[in-house]
C-alpha cells in the first residue's frame, strides 16, 4: 500500500482510473481493495455506496480540468489555447487504455443516478462555454473556422474531441485528437 497518499485518495485515484477505462458498470469495489490493499469494509468507510464514490471522482477530475483550464493564458492566441486543450485530451488518453472521465460516464448515462448525470453534464456544459470563448475569439481574429454561433460550434468540436478520444483508444494513437483541432484552424 501507497503511504505518501491517504486510503480516501488511493480508492479516489483508482476509482477514476478504472472509470476511464471501463466505465460506471466495469468496476466493483472488490477491484478496488485489491488495488488499494484495504476490504471492502474500509472503502465503504470512505464511501457508502459506488454512487457516492462516482460523484466524487467526478467532482474530483471535474476540479482538475476547470484548474486546468484556467491554468491556460487567456492573453494567448485563440488557436495557441485551442492547441493546449487538445492536448489536454492527449494526456487524458495517456497510453491509450483510458478516456475522458465523463465521456465514459455519458455512455452509461441511463444507469447513473441524477445526481452524477448532472455533474456529467455540468462537466460538459463547462468545457463547452470555454471553447465557445476561444471559438469566437478565434474567428474574430481569423485563425479558427466558426459556421454559425460560438455555443453551437463549441458543442460539436467538444463532441468532436470525445469521440476522437474513442477513436485515439480504439487505434491506438492521438492523431484524430489532432484531426479534430486541424478541422478549425484556419491557414495551418
Amino acid at each position: 500500500m501507497d503511504t505518501t497518499t491517504s486510503v480516501r485518495e488511493q480508492i479516489l485515484d483508482h476509482a477514476i482510473t478504472l472509470i476511464m477505462m471501463r466505465g460506471y458498470n466495469g468496476f466493483s469495489y472488490r477491484d478496488l481493495s485489491s488495488l488499494v490493499g484495504v476490504k471492502t469494509s474500509s472503502i465503504h468507510y470512505y464511501f457508502p455506496s459506488k454512487d457516492d464514490l462516482v460523484l466524487e471522482a467526478v467532482s474530483t477530475y471535474s476540479s482538475e480540468v476547470q484548474s486546468t483550464l484556467k491554468g491556460i493564458d487567456e492573453s494567448l492566441p485563440a488557436e495557441v489555447r485551442l492547441g493546449k486543450y487538445t492536448k489536454l485530451f492527449g494526456r487524458t488518453l495517456g497510453d491509450g487504455h483510458q478516456i475522458c472521465l465523463c465521456g465514459m460516464l455519458a455512455a452509461d448515462i441511463e444507469t447513473l443516478p441524477d445526481n452524477i448525470r448532472q455533474a456529467v453534464q455540468a462537466f460538459f456544459k463547462a468545457n463547452e462555454k470555454w471553447l465557445a470563448k476561444v471559438l469566437a475569439e478565434g474567428a474574430q481574429a481569423g485563425t479558427l473556422a466558426v459556421n454559425g454561433k460560438a455555443e453551437n460550434a463549441a458543442r460539436a468540436l467538444f463532441a468532436a474531441f470525445q469521440g476522437s478520444v474513442l477513436a485515439s483508444r480504439l487505434f491506438n494513437t492521438k492523431a484524430r485528437l489532432e484531426d479534430v483541432e486541424a478541422s478549425v484552424r484556419i491557414g495551418r
